[in-house]
This record gives C-alpha cells, structure tokens and sequence, in this order.
C-alpha cells in the first residue's frame, strides 16, 4: 500500500532528521490490474501483424484476382512477424531486462523471486505455463531493491555465436523471400505450378512467366540489393559519415546525367540502351570526386571526400536539369528510370552487369581489415604501416562498380545504401569483416521484399521499388536513428 506523507498544517510536524515529502516503496506483487493491462498491451503487438495479415489474404481470393501462394506468402509472413515480436517482446526483452513493451508502459517488472533479478530470456518464455520462483512488482519496488539487468554477454565466443547464428537466419530469411517474389505477382501461381515451372517446364504460360519474367527480375533484384547493401557500407566506412550513401559522393548524379545525355542526343529509353551509359556516368563521377579529395595533401580524407561528393553531385544535378527542361521527351524517359525498379529488367540486363557486380563484390571482401584499420583514424592507421590512399582507393574502386552497375542496372535506388548498414552495425558490431556480408544480404532482403510489396498493394498495377522503400524505408530509418541515436562511426 503506498502512503505519502505531505507537509501540511493538518499532519503533525516530523522530527528534523526525518525527510519531507519522502514516499514510501510498495511492497510486494503488483496489482492485478496493472498486471492485465500490460498483458493486453503485449497482446495487441502480436495482434497487430496478425489483424493485418488477415485482411490481407482476405483481400487475396480467388475472386479478386488472387492465388494460393499469394495467401500462403502473406499469411505466413504475417504469423512469422507475429511469433518473431512474442519471442523479442516477451522472451529476450522481458527475459534481460524485466520488461516487456506493455510492462514498460505501466511501470511493472518481472524479477525472479529469490535472487531479485532479471529472469532470462528462457524463464521468461516458460512464464506463460509455470510462473514458479517469479513475480511481478512495480518498477519502484524492484528499483528500491536492487533489481539488476542481465547483462550482454561480449566476450568473443558470444559475439561469433551471434553472427553466425544471424547470419544463419538471414539466410533462411532470404530463401523465404526469393520464393515469394517468384510466387507472388498479378498472374496467380499455384505452389504446384512454379514447381513446374521451375523443375520440368514445357513451355506453358505459367513456365514462361516464372522462368522469363519473375525469375530474372528476383534474380536482378537480389544482387542489386547486395550491391548497394555493400557499396553503402562502405561509403559510411570510407566517409566516416552515417548519414553517406551513393548520392554523397556523386556517382548517382553523374549515372543520371550521362542516362538523360544519351536520352537527348540518341534518344535511348530502353534499360538495355542506356545501360553502360549509367555505368559510365557513375565511374567518371567516382574518379572526379577521388582526383579533386585527394588534391592538396595527396590522400582523400573522410571529410574532402564527402565535400568534393557533394560539389560533384550538386553541379551535375544542374546539368541533367538543364537538359530536361529544354526537352520534353528527355523529361518523359528520365522520370522512370529516376524513380528505381527492377520491373522490365531481364537476363539481358542482369549478364551485361553482373562482372561488375562479382569484381565489386570480391574488392569489397578484400578491403574490409584495411577498413576496419582506417576506422580506428588515419593517425592510428598509418602509424600501424597501413598505407592509407591504397586503401581508399582500393574502397572507391568498389563502391565504383558496385553502385555503378546497380544505379545502371535498376536506375538509382535509395534508402538501401543508407539504412541497411546501420542494422547490420546493430548485429555485428563495427567490425567491416562482418559488417559487409551483413550488409550485402540485408540488401538483398529489402529490396526484393519491396519489390513484393510493391506488386501487392496496387493490384493488378504495380508500384515501382524505389517508392516502395522511400514510403517504408523512411519511418524505418528515423524509428532506428532515434532508438540507436545514430551511433558515429
């Protein structure tokens, strides 16, 4: 029971040496209704995804132009997304900290009776069929006496056991999504008929629409997401910026204005066309914004990069917006290729770029310890025998082909490059040797699920990648700047 003791002329006057306005801890379990409230709290975080999926494949029927594996990808996601929420909610948060989100919000903790402490991620999980040696009290009650977090374990057999593990469920989590985005699409498929399709094919509509149309698009969008997921991770590393992407250093406005060039002067308007003129745009852009950093002291540092990007990228934006305004059609073709989408792209498109891509994928491999020594300052580095302008170059040349071949590919494509570092940095820690595998099928992930998405949400249209992931990529981003506060880099 609680009881506040106010200084008024209706209580009797306290002895000096006892405090005014002190309030007394309660004791003991927490009331029932505060524990129900927060229980409904955690239940609506797992109904929301559960609500959501439902209308879904509600929407998907047969008579609205739906298909079993429409229903069968959405649904489940929605339940995966559901059971991943419970088992974080109420197993690892709960479980380390005492808290739940609902448990959070109402002021409770969950401690073990005994000890007073944090009970664990798997006590917490089992709480919901044997609550024997734990109770929940309110937060002044566990904070009066001595309830402890259980810390993070960091030693390095715990950290590479993170990895790995994470690295594993990324992997799973990628399969998943391939499968969708060759399941999913305004011609409904049975699972039957991409097995097919994908096995045996004859010839039949359903094997020519999965083998020419959705297989080299999931394909294409796979290793393009890669290819930013990397490049911007190490654009951030190289810039020492967390805010970096390819547009900070001018490869997607010089991609742009050699694209909308060709438009004018050879009136391109295929991928395919354009194609190496995107490539090329984003190299002699590269090689403009590395010359002009490194001019002076003969080493690009972090910060005359990211100014000699944005010089680059500010003056060739000027250029492709003097050529569309003095010609319409110019205007009509870059407006499609400016917004992103792998829609249209085939196995055509994919072998012109994907050397590149492999080059740029393997240099980036190549330059994370160099990486990991730079980001530790240019000081400490050379002082360690580390020879810094090999270094930077040998990351430009990647982030080169990387973006070059992706922005050139699929058009220039955002958020990837930007956001995609920032959560592989929160699984890996800072160190690039894992980072960047992270970050490459992070990438992949994120831009073949909203790819997904975007052939969804405006059946039987579909909505291209680039708006998809500004419209969720942006909340993401500043949901995870505020909780993380953006660490430096």
């Amino acid at each position: 029971m609680t009881t506040t003791r106010h200084f008024g002329s209706d209580i009797p006057h306290l002895p000096t040496d006892e405090p005014y306005g002190k309030r007394d801890v309660p004791r003991g379990p927490a009331p029932l209704y505060l524990r129900a409230l927060a229980g409904l709290l955690d239940l609506g975080i797992v109904a929301i995804p559960l609500v959501l999926g439902w209308y879904i494949v509600d929407s998907l029927r047969d008579d609205n132009g739906g298909g079993e594996a429409d229903r069968v990808v959405f649904g489940g996601a929605a339940v995966a997304i559901a059971l991943g929420l419970a088992l974080w909610n109420r197993g690892f948060r709960e479980g380390n900290t005492g808290q739940s989100s609902g448990k959070g919000w109402v002021g409770l903790v969950t401690r073990d009776t005994h000890t007073g402490d944090a009970i664990g991620p798997t006590r917490s999980l089992q709480r919901a069929f044997r609550r024997t040696g734990t109770e929940v009290v309110r937060e002044s009650t566990a904070t009066a006496e001595g309830f402890a977090v259980r810390e993070k374990d960091v030693s390095v057999a715990a950290i590479r056991r993170r990895r790995l593990i994470g690295l594993g469920v990324l992997v799973i989590l990628l399969g998943l999504v391939l499968l969708a985005s060759v399941a999913v699409g305004a011609r409904p498929l049975s699972f039957a008929e991409i097995f097919h399709a994908l096995v045996d094919p004859d010839g039949s509509q359903t094997d020519i629409i999965v083998r020419t149309l959705r297989g080299p698009r999931t394909v294409l969008g796979l290793v393009v997401g890669m290819a930013l997921g990397v490049a911007g991770a190490l654009i951030q590393g190289h810039t020492r910026n967390p805010l970096a992407d390819a547009g900070l250093l001018g490869l997607n406005a010089g991609a742009a204005f050699l694209v909308v060039l060709s438009m004018y002067l050879f009136g391109f308007s295929a991928p395919s066309e354009y194609l190496w003129f995107a490539f090329a745009g984003s190299f002699a852009a590269s090689v403009i914004v590395f010359g002009l950093s490194s001019i002076g002291n003969g080493a690009a540092s972090p910060l005359s990069l990211a100014l000699a990007g944005a010089a680059v990228a500010f003056f060739l934006q000027a250029m492709t917006n003097a050529i569309i305004i003095v010609d319409q059609s110019s205007l009509d073709s870059y407006r499609f290729w400016v917004v992103g989408s792998v829609a249209g792209r085939g196995f055509d498109v994919l072998w012109q770029v994907l050397p590149f891509l492999v080059i740029g994928l393997i240099l980036a491999l190549v330059s994370t310890p160099g990486l990991n020594v730079l980001s530790l300052g240019e000081d400490v580095a050379r002082s360690l025998g580390t020879n810094i302008a090999a270094s930077r170059a040998l990351g430009i040349v990647a982030i080169t082909l990387l973006t070059g071949a992706a922005t050139a590919a699929c058009g220039p494509i955002a958020f990837i490059g930007l956001v995609v570092p920032h959560v592989a940095r929160a699984i890996t820690g800072p160190d690039y040797r894992w980072l960047v595998p992270y970050a490459g099928l992070l990438g992949g992930v994120m831009l073949v699920t909203a790819d997904v998405i975007g052939r969804v949400v405006v059946r039987p249209g579909e909505l291209q990648v680039g708006i998809v992931l500004a419209v969720f990529g942006a909340p993401f981003f500043i949901a995870l700047v505020r909780r993380r506060k953006l660490a430096s880099l």
